[in-house]
């Protein structure tokens, strides 16, 4: 179900978006509403769904997460499609799994230490059930904002 939302809400989840820790005073002030009123539009937001959580931006670097790259996992058939995503979503590097269209059948978002750690994920993914092989790509650099959620920009 697709909910309309009008330019109060945008701005909104524009604010919260760049700062998921601003206070209701601050995002009040911001867009010209009362402290209550904007609570109160915050917090149909969170129950309709639209926003699902609040979640710190992590500097993978400053945690010993020096790799990041993106992984095509290319499968015999969809007959395993359920263990690739378990999989996935077990693994602790893995940061996000998609299934996709054209030449795989997952995109896999993963941050390691380093090209050994890197190799060694390979080697594990490649050992799954169904997969065939894969395609890696290392990210050298990003220009967007530093976390993998929807920002929103009006």
């Amino acid at each position: 179900m697709v909910i309309k939302l009008d330019s109060i809400d945008n701005k909104i989840l524009e604010l919260l978006s760049k700062d998921g820790r601003d206070s209701a005073s601050n995002i009040a002030d911001k867009i010209g509403l009362s402290v209550p009123a904007t609570t109160d539009r915050i917090k149909k937001l969170q129950d309709s769904g639209i926003i699902i959580g609040f979640k710190p931006i992590i500097d993978s670097k400053k945690i010993n997460l020096d790799i990041t790259a993106f992984i095509t996992v290319y499968s015999e058939s969809s007959k395993n499609f359920e263990k690739v995503v378990s999989n996935a979503n077990s693994n602790r590097n893995i940061m996000k799994c998609y299934t996709t269209t054209g030449d795989g059948s997952h995109l896999l978002l993963v941050k390691v230490e380093n090209t050994e750690k890197l190799e060694k994920l390979l080697r594990t993914i490649q050992s799954w059930p169904g997969v065939s092989r894969t395609q890696t790509q290392i990210v050298l650099s990003s220009y967007n904002n530093p976390d993998s959620s929807t920002s929103i920009k009006n």
